[in-house]
């Protein structure tokens, strides 16, 4: 049995005592009353970009899902296991969230991977391109429009291709076109730029993301 790491006790520890403790009463109240966030966030699981710390969030604030590419699935009932789908099912009926941000951010190994196959190492099962393939057709329009364009351009189109993709997904989801249409939840797409900092928000009606 391997031990637990020794940094994750160590920043443990530091959280414990210089974030939970000052906080004790506010966790307290989180315990006993649920959680009642009115945003969620679909998000990459890249190591370097976390949706709390971007957006300043305390504990309750925020509910945030994260996997490869920031991917929403299109609406299907089929099948057995829903990650994804599940969370949104819950955060939209049960939570009555308001606002649901799709975040992607640069440099997506998943984007890069839809890109191209051998950015990534694979399985037999191929689950990353499996995943990916629901960018296929962002992937073909990309490409075709980006033909003579750096290949750094290409990945950033399709990153913000990709969220524009999984908020179409998303009206696929009964439940969630029905509120948007009564107003009653914002869809939002933005995208996290590692580098310098930048964060661009989509203009629906423009389709095209404006630095915030």
């Amino acid at each position: 049995m391997s031990s637990f790491p020794e940094s994750l006790t160590d920043r443990f520890r530091r959280f414990k005592h210089r974030h939970f403790a000052p906080h004790a009463d506010q966790y307290e109240e989180l315990a006993t009353y649920g959680q009642n966030p009115d945003t969620m966030i679909i998000s990459c699981c890249d190591s370097r970009v976390d949706p709390e710390t971007i957006f300043s969030a305390m504990p309750g604030e925020l509910f945030v899902v994260r996997n490869v590419a920031n991917l929403v699935p299109p609406y299907e009932t089929g099948g057995r296991y829903h990650g994804v789908s599940t969370a949104i099912e819950y955060a939209v009926m049960n939570l009555r969230i308001k606002h649901l941000v799709i975040m992607g951010h640069s440099g997506c190994g998943g984007i890069k991977a839809a890109l191209d196959q051998s950015a990534a190492i694979q399985t037999e099962a191929q689950f990353i391109s499996r995943w990916m393939s629901m960018l296929d057709d962002a992937r073909i329009s990309v490409l075709a429009s980006h033909q003579m364009r750096p290949s750094s351009e290409q990945q950033m189109a399709l990153e913000k291709e990709g969220i524009k993709t999984s908020i179409k997904h998303l009206r696929t989801f009964p439940f969630v076109k029905d509120l948007e249409d009564k107003g009653r939840l914002n869809l939002h797409g933005a995208h996290f730029d590692i580098k310098t900092g930048q964060l661009s928000i989509l203009n629906h009606s423009r389709g095209v993301f404006f630095p915030l």
